[in-house]
């Protein structure tokens, strides 16, 4: 195993530069109380240089996602009857994986019926860049079969107790309690990269092992991995390999999240206090 304390940078911008040099990404999340979380991971993506970003969310949620943010473009999907994402989108977000870099699923969409179909549709497409978060994990972890289903480039980012969901359907053996043997074991059975998130989150895509320094407890508040899947989205737009793009977007993230900690404290920060101190924490990663 290799261990990895460099962190990535991305390059400068050329002058005659335009959006699409930056890559396009699409955040596929939200359901009826949950618009926030889509919406947060369309911020974040913003803030970490994606060139243009969409999210495609239940149509009843759409004005809400929309009104919060009006630099990223809005995509309706067709809902079941409790405000989820319902199998009826497959044809759209099929359509939409043609028409962007890096997809990610996950943030605010619960556990439905027609989510895992979706889900479960993405993750067969030879080819396609797909970050997987939040209930999209609760969803992978109901499927019987994804690891045979899977073509797809995967980044999963688990917290701990998604990563026991996880585990519980793929291995026989119990979790080993270390976190980095967790995440080593489940990069190398579904050949992907794994963000287990937590202090000292660890990215490793079975062969390389990056243990995060940044961050401080005041980022344990709703909302803060869904920065964390719009950064890494925008950073694997930008043109990171997968493992590269955890790696700078956990740690500029953490980088974040501490530079918000010195301005509000730990106690009153929120997510939206990191994903406003995103162009700072960058603006040092550069010069440092």
């Amino acid at each position: 195993m290799q261990i990895i304390e460099n962190i990535p940078k991305l390059n400068s911008r050329a002058t005659d530069a335009h959006k699409g040099d930056f890559g396009k990404v699409c955040i596929v999340g939200g359901s009826i109380g949950m618009s926030g979380a889509a919406a947060i991971a369309g911020r974040a993506a913003l803030r970490a240089g994606a060139g243009l970003v969409r999210v495609a969310t239940p149509r009843s949620v759409l004005p809400i996602v929309a009104s919060i943010e009006p630099s990223y473009t809005t995509i309706p999907l067709p809902e079941d009857e409790t405000g989820c994402i319902s199998a009826d989108a497959v044809g759209v977000v099929l359509q939409l994986t043609r028409q962007n870099d890096v997809i990610a699923f996950g943030p605010g969409v619960r556990v439905a019926a027609g989510v895992r179909l979706v889900l479960e549709t993405l993750i067969a497409q030879d080819g396609l860049r797909l970050l997987i978060d939040a209930d999209g994990l609760n969803c992978l972890a109901k499927s019987i079969d994804w690891l045979e289903r899977k073509k797809a480039e995967l980044i999963l980012t688990p917290h701990p107790g998604e990563m026991k969901r996880l585990w519980a359907r793929i291995f026989r053996e119990p979790m080993p309690a270390d976190r980095t043997a967790q995440a080593v074991k489940l990069a190398l059975k579904a050949n992907c990269t794994v963000v287990l998130k937590g202090a000292e989150t660890v990215v490793t895509d079975g062969d390389r092992i990056y243990v995060n320094t940044s961050g401080n407890p005041g980022m344990a508040t709703a909302g803060s991995g869904d920065v964390l899947t719009g950064v890494i989205t925008a950073l694997a737009g930008q043109g990171l390999d997968d493992f590269d793009a955890a790696v700078f977007g956990v740690y500029i993230h953490g980088l974040a999240g501490d530079i918000a900690a010195e301005k509000v404290g730990q106690v009153s920060l929120i997510t939206t206090d990191i994903i406003d101190s995103l162009g700072e924490a960058f603006t040092r990663h550069h010069k440092g």
